[in-house]
């Protein structure tokens, strides 16, 4: 196993587009929550752990956590899993959360990567998404990481959020590269059930700028990327070579990995897996030394081709074929010759000798062209 997933589910504040697991920290029991964390790497690797080439803390805001808990963290982690100097070791975190004791905690545990959740550099919108930081808080953390050693640093961006201009993402875009990171993200806003803005939308209280001007977005977030010679690797994702997320490679690699932590999904041994969400649920098996898992599945050999297809095609370099005949014993273009006809025809996917990929307009309508291979492969 090369990669783990760890989930902190506490936030000082809940973003109004938000919909994964967390809690409003106030009055929960973090601290019992962190020895559960460690039991549960501690069940999982059962003493016989390999090194980590990545390591993920996500949230939630991992950030939220005071200095002792963060220290408590940090060291559990190391207590239980593998992790050398090249491993690498993200940490997620909110901009304005990062004490400078908090960073040199981070720093002295061997994290080597800060993923902040910037979303715009616009303060009103930043209120309107209901967000905690300001821009303001935004550079001073990023200051203050580099003070520290950090350079391994990254930002999110989202778009096509309510009220948003083409204007006000290109701003956006330009004051995070103004930065000189070596890594961004960025998503468009999607709206999903049990959040603030799904219950605004249900009242037509909600204004998204709508599919066009989200897809000029998307092309100008593209083309400004690639002028500043950020590389784009996956559908929402650029970065100066060679500082690629190695953590997110996992996913669309089709590689396995542990998850821990509540709500949190794994892939190991050929099963997904996930966590009880409620920390009460998540908490109890593991105290009764039991794993907390609330569902599980074997992958099937089609499902995996299948995943294989539509996890590899997000990444710009596309799905290798001789990767894939190596894993599976089958030629893609074979099996998947009407969807790639289909979409050849139309524009949106290309191949060469070496590999199937989607090309630049294809990345565009990216979820069209992955449904195509589900629920295919079942010879």
């Amino acid at each position: 196993m090369k990669a783990a997933y760890i989930h902190i589910p506490f936030c000082h504040h809940i973003c109004h587009y938000c919909d994964f697991n967390k809690v409003f920290m106030k009055g929960q029991p973090v601290d019992e929550y962190l020895q559960s964390l460690e039991k549960e790497m501690e069940l999982t690797v059962k003493g016989n752990p390999s090194v980590l080439e990545t390591v993920f803390v996500g949230g939630g805001t991992p950030t939220a956590l005071n200095e002792m808990q963060l220290e408590k963290l940090v060291v559990a982690i190391q207590n239980q899993l593998r992790i050398d100097k090249n491993t690498e070791y993200t940490f997620e975190a909110n901009p304005g959360d990062l004490s400078k004791e908090k960073l040199a905690i981070l720093k002295d545990a061997g994290v080597n990567r800060l993923s902040f959740g910037v979303q715009t550099f616009n303060d009103e919108l930043l209120k309107r998404i209901g967000r905690s930081h300001r821009a303001k808080d935004v550079f001073e953390s990023i200051d203050n990481a580099k003070a520290v050693g950090f350079e391994n640093i990254s930002v999110d961006l989202i778009y096509s959020l309510p009220g948003q201009t083409k204007n006000d993402v290109i701003e956006s875009i330009h004051t995070a590269l103004s930065l000189g990171l070596v890594h961004y993200s960025g998503y468009s806003l999607i709206i999903e059930p049990k959040t603030v803005f799904y219950n605004l939308m249900q009242k037509g209280m909600l204004a998204v700028p709508g599919e066009d001007a989200e897809a000029e977005m998307y092309e100008t977030l593209m083309e400004q990327m690639e002028l500043h010679g950020l590389h784009q690797y996956e559908i929402s994702n650029f970065a100066v070579p060679g500082f690629e997320s190695r953590h997110n490679l996992t996913y669309w690699n089709n590689e396995e990995y542990y998850g821990f932590g509540a709500g949190a999904h794994s892939y190991i041994n050929g099963m997904r897996q996930s966590n009880y969400g409620p920390l009460k649920k998540y908490m109890e098996p593991l105290a009764k030394d039991e794993l907390p898992i609330m569902d599980a599945h074997q992958v099937s050999r089609e499902e995996k081709i299948e995943e294989e297809m539509f996890l590899g095609l997000r990444k710009t370099e596309g799905v290798s074929i001789r990767h894939f005949q190596d894993k599976f014993n089958e030629n893609p273009i074979h099996l998947f010759a009407e969807q790639i006809n289909q979409w050849s025809e139309k524009g949106l996917l290309k191949m060469d000798e070496k590999r199937i990929f989607l090309t630049r307009q294809g990345r565009m309508l990216g979820n069209e062209v992955f449904q195509s291979f589900i629920g295919v492969s079942n010879h």
